[in-house]
């Protein structure tokens, strides 16, 4: 974990862990595209490659272990996803949502995985990067669909609301679909990885410091260990679940883009 070990001199008080332990150097060079965030990344895209090839080389009638566990998750975003969320034109939308949920759930394990721990998606810059390329996708989709024309106006006029609350609707939906989405999208992912990875830091880091005190702290270290323990279970359902809601919006946008009246 990053930072696990903070030096401190004999009888300062703990130093909590903040912001600045998300700060990484670069591994080599001054160069800021060598930092342990963008690694992983790149880790991340091979990592997934070799796995799904892999599993996907010798698939069989009886699935090896490799093969049922690389079909199951393709089986979870096409079906439950994909085609229970869009619909009918569901099939030409799963590449994308299967790419994105497993980049967003390998990258979000790396937080609790050993000698790695540090999620990247605690880093809110490639969050925003997700949000757009769906923020894209989905507005792409509707003005495929209904005509650039159409598409802006039945967004800005929602069909069925009296002409007089346009007035605060119009402006309400423009936000919505042009701003408060790629925000939220990306922002809950941020807030979410950031935040376990700081709690994280706080009982790990504070249970090494209570083991360095007096022999009061040192009875009571065991205890913040053991939470921090727990709370990385808890982290790691956080992690699945972020990545399932992030996939599964981003199949309810296009959804919307799609239908008749969105």
């Amino acid at each position: 974990m990053l930072a696990l070990v903070r030096s401190s001199a004999e009888g300062e008080g703990f130093v909590p862990p903040s912001t600045k332990d998300f700060e990484l150097p670069p591994i080599f060079g001054d160069n800021p595209f060598t930092t342990k965030p963008i690694f992983l990344v790149i880790f991340s895209v091979i990592l997934i490659s070799v796995f799904f090839i892999a599993a996907s080389r010798k698939a069989a009638i009886v699935p090896s272990k490799l093969q049922f566990a690389g079909e199951s998750v393709y089986a979870f975003v096409r079906n439950d996803l994909a085609k229970d969320v869009i619909g009918h034109e569901f099939l030409r939308f799963v590449p994308y949502l299967f790419t994105l949920f497993t980049f967003i759930l390998v990258n979000n394990l790396f937080g609790i995985i050993p000698i790695i721990q540090f999620p990247t998606m605690s880093h809110v810059g490639f969050a925003y990067v997700l949000a757009m390329f769906t923020f894209f996708v989905f507005h792409y989709v509707g003005v495929r669909k209904h005509g650039l024309y159409k598409y802006i106006k039945e967004i800005m006029f929602m069909p069925g609301v009296p002409k007089a609350a346009y007035i605060l609707i119009t402006p309400l939906e423009i936000l919505t679909f042009f701003l408060v989405r790629p925000l939220t999208l990306s922002l809950r992912l941020f807030a979410n990885m950031f935040a376990g990875h700081l709690l994280l830091l706080v009982f790990i880091l504070g249970g090494e410091h209570l083991a360095q005190g007096a022999l009061g702290l040192k009875l009571v270290s065991p205890f913040a260990f053991g939470i921090g323990i727990v709370l990385t279970f808890f982290e790691f359902m956080v992690q699945c679940l972020q990545a399932y809601i992030f996939t599964l919006l981003t199949a309810l946008y296009i959804a919307g883009a799609l239908a008749d009246e969105h």
